[in-house]
């Protein structure tokens, strides 16, 4: 059974569903558990318990919670389960991470300066300040280079600012827990959004979404995920529910 495209939790009413999930909890170990197609507070049990128990794809713990979303719900039933999205939405987005993705590798010179010939190429095109932070100016950088190659104008807000291109940015946007009930809603090309606090934020474009991790490709970051890192690197173990603000989708 593939995952639906939605989380499923004590509450649901979708009898085929909830049953599967309850055979597979019994055959995991984490039962018993009555085969009812009801999601009760004894099938909640027992989802924490596989996932206190189990770990993803990546041997990352899972979120204990008691809703089985595209992560717990890939290590329940078989990553294959949850079918990839790998397509961009619109031709802008396409171009959008061909360009991110022939930037993957550039490193700060010297390291941990936020300085360096691609990175400062990146803080121009944003209009921020040599030195500052830059992950968001390498987002725009990479739509400023999609519009150019498409022989079409930006659309994205022009700020290195992560959450002020939240908050002036006027596309289609997906709140982060509306993404977290239906990750149906998150797509490659999307810029993601978290809030790190005190006015400060991180962002990267998704590559693509795997079992319910995203595929991502971020600037100013390494391989940890840190908001203050050397370089421009693809990750791989970023979840849905790991990002705090939302998702945004321009088109042209």
């Amino acid at each position: 059974m593939n995952y639906p495209g939605h989380t499923i939790s004590a509450g649901n009413t979708e009898n085929g569903i909830v049953s599967a999930i309850q055979q597979q909890l019994n055959q995991k170990g984490c039962g018993p558990v009555a085969v009812s197609g009801v999601f009760d507070a004894a099938t909640e049990g027992a989802v924490q318990l596989f996932q206190a128990r189990f770990t993803d794809q990546h041997d990352n713990p899972l979120t204990v919670d008691g809703i089985v979303g595209p992560v717990t719900w890939a290590t329940l039933f078989g990553s294959d389960t949850v079918l990839p999205v790998t397509t961009a939405p619109n031709v802008l987005l396409t171009q959008v991470l061909a360009v991110a993705a022939s930037q993957v590798g550039v490193m700060e010179v010297p390291t941990g300066s936020n300085n360096g010939p691609d990175v400062n190429k990146y803080q121009d095109a944003a209009g921020s300040p040599h030195g500052d932070a830059w992950c968001m100016a390498f987002v725009f950088w990479c739509f400023q280079q999609a519009g150019k190659n498409l022989g079409r104008p930006n659309p994205a807000v022009r700020t290195g600012g992560v959450l002020d291109m939240w908050n002036r940015a006027t596309c289609k946007r997906v709140l982060a827990a509306n993404a977290v009930k239906n990750t149906s809603l998150v797509l490659p090309g999307q810029i993601f959004i978290i809030s790190t606090g005190g006015g400060h934020g991180h962002t990267g474009l998704i590559e693509r979404i795997d079992g319910g991790l995203l595929t991502t490709i971020e600037g100013n970051t390494n391989n940890s995920g840190s908001r203050e890192g050397i370089g421009v690197f693809r990750r791989k173990a970023r979840t849905i529910n790991s990002i705090n603000q939302g998702y945004l989708e321009y088109q042209l």
